[in-house]
Order: structure tokens, then sequence, then C-alpha cells
């Protein structure tokens, strides 16, 4: 219930910004860099393929190929954007498919886990050099402190769900998986049995952790090619770094609004406060927002669909 008033609270921010810098502008904009949108397209799935090949190094599961894990990566950003679930909805799904696929229960949990916190930590890292772009640009906008305390309790409560992660939190949830296995013995969450030696065992491997820090560090860099692009397309071009800058803001400002599905109207205002320092109007900062979330509903639309294919199989296989 909290998450249909937090959608409509967002939906009813973005049509109240949108009528306000006036939807009519804000809707030929749009179409006018209609055309960009299959390259912003192209854009994310490069960044998906990074971000999917990170998870895939993280499981180790070289039983399954990194297409297949980039499907599962699509199905995982489809539920999150497209579904009133937050951010926690795609990776269950996801976890849910890796099972029925045949990975491990534990060692898909644990993959999923370790992956959402690299990806957690290259975004802090993806900010931080948005803010220090910014300064060399000469910007010091009065919401930056704002921005830098965002960092701080970012990168505070990712120290701390990681020292949890260590100090037992995964024998916590498979006690309570026990206890769920016990009320609810349809649930088979036998296979989830063994989740923090898992996770332990995935740390250690300080190697790959690097190299899936490195692509998820890729992967959200790559955005700003997808902002050069539609801002180019709509007339009003911009030189990569301010690109840079807009995206590592922007996408900060959305994080911060998970609570809300889709960061409904976050991510639009985030994009009108940075795109603002570079001389970008609001309408435009908007149409470059419907852009991406044009691509988003495009690509979220394909992962919806793998996902539920990925169910029909499952029932077809029990049948």
């Amino acid at each position: 219930m909290l998450k249909i008033v937090a959608a409509a609270i967002g939906g009813v921010a973005l049509v109240a910004l949108v009528a306000w810098f006036g939807g009519r502008e804000i809707g030929a904009d749009v179409l006018h860099a209609g055309w960009a949108i299959p390259g912003n397209i192209l854009i994310h799935m490069v960044q998906l393929g990074c971000a999917s090949v990170a998870w895939w190094l993280l499981v180790g599961d070289r039983q399954h190929s990194r297409f297949s894990f980039l499907r599962l990566r699509m199905i995982r950003e489809g539920v999150n954007s497209l579904l009133p679930v937050a951010q926690i909805g795609g990776p269950v799904v996801a976890i849910r498919v890796m099972i029925a696929q045949g990975i491990n229960g534990a060692l898909a949990a644990a993959g999923t886990t370790l992956d959402l916190t690299v990806e957690a930590a290259m975004q802090l890292i993806f900010t931080l050099a948005g803010l220090a772009l910014l300064s060399g640009e000469g910007l010091n906008p009065e919401w930056a402190p704002w921005v830098e305390g965002g960092l701080i309790t970012g990168l505070v409560g990712l120290l701390a769900f990681v020292l949890a992660q260590r100090a037992g939190l995964m024998r916590l949830i498979e006690k309570l998986l026990v206890k769920l296995q016990t009320l609810f013995p349809k649930l088979s969450l036998e296979s989830l049995q063994g989740l923090h030696d898992e996770l332990l065992r995935l740390q250690k491997d300080r190697g790959i952790l690097a190299k899936a820090a490195v692509l998820q560090l890729f992967s959200w860099s790559g955005g700003c090619f997808e902002v050069w692009l539609g801002l180019y397309a709509m007339g009003h071009p911009l030189d990569l770094a301010q690109c840079f800058i807009i995206e590592s803001l922007g996408m900060a400002a959305r994080s911060a609004g998970f609570a809300v599905p889709g960061a409904l109207g976050i991510q639009e205002g985030g994009f009108i406060l940075v795109g603002g320092l570079f001389g970008l109007p609001p309408e435009l900062a908007l149409a470059l927002s419907m852009l991406k979330r044009a691509r988003e509903v495009s690509v979220g639309c394909v992962g919806l669909l793998l996902w539920q294919w990925s169910e029909i199989k499952r029932w077809l296989n029990k049948a």
C-alpha cells in the first residue's frame, strides 16, 4: 500500500513539473529528439552488458553464460523500474529465476547480494567523480553540501551493510528462512541454506571483486553518453564532462528517491537542478528525463516479458 501511495505522489509531482514548465514545449522537444531513443537503448544495453558480466563474475557459475546474466539483469531492471517494488523486487525475482535455471539458491542469493554491494560502492565513486568535475568547472551550488552529506550517509550505510554481512546478517536471514519454511512448506527455501558461508567465500576473491568493480564503474559512467546524445538531439549540446556531471548527480538524486517507484519526479528534479548549472532550461531538462524514461520503458518491458517467459517455462516443466 505504501508503495502505491509513493508511486501516486511521485506521479503527481512529475505531472506537476511538466505542467508548470510547459507540457507542450516538453513534448515537442521529446518528439524532435525521438530519433535518439534507439541510440540511448543501445548505449544502455552496453551498460547492462558491463553490469551483467560483473554479476556473472561475482556469482562464479561458469555453467551459465554471460548472455544468461544479461537476460537476468534485464529482468531485474524491468521489475525495479516498472513495478512498485522500490529496488528490492528486482533482485528477488532474479534470484528466483536463477534458481529455476539450476543455480544453487545460496549461491544465487549470495552472488546477487555481493553484486548489489559492489554496484552501490561504485555509484558512490561515480557521484564523487561528478562532484570533483563540478568543482573543476568552478561551480559550487547551494545544494552541493546536501549531495556531500548524502555521499557520507551512503558510505556509512554501505560500510554498515558490509560489516553486517561479515558479522552474520545472512545467518539471521537463514534462521528466518527456516521459520518461514516451517510455516509455509510449499515455499521450498531449503536451497537458500548456507547463504552466509557462500557470501564469505565469494568475498575472498579480491581479483574478481576488483574486476567487477571496474565493470560496474564503466556501467555507471556510460550513462553520460546517453545524456550527451539526448541533448545533442534537442539542439543543446554539452561537452562530455558536463554530461558526466548531469548523469552522476541526476542518478544520485534518483537513488535517493528509491522509496518512490521509478523515482518519479525525483529524477526530473535532479536533472533540473544540475542541468541549470550549465544553462539547460527546465523544460529541456525534463525532456531529457523523458527521453530516459522512454528508454527505460522500452528496455523494462522486454525485461518483464523475459521474466514472464521464464515463469511460463517453469510452469510447463512442472506440468
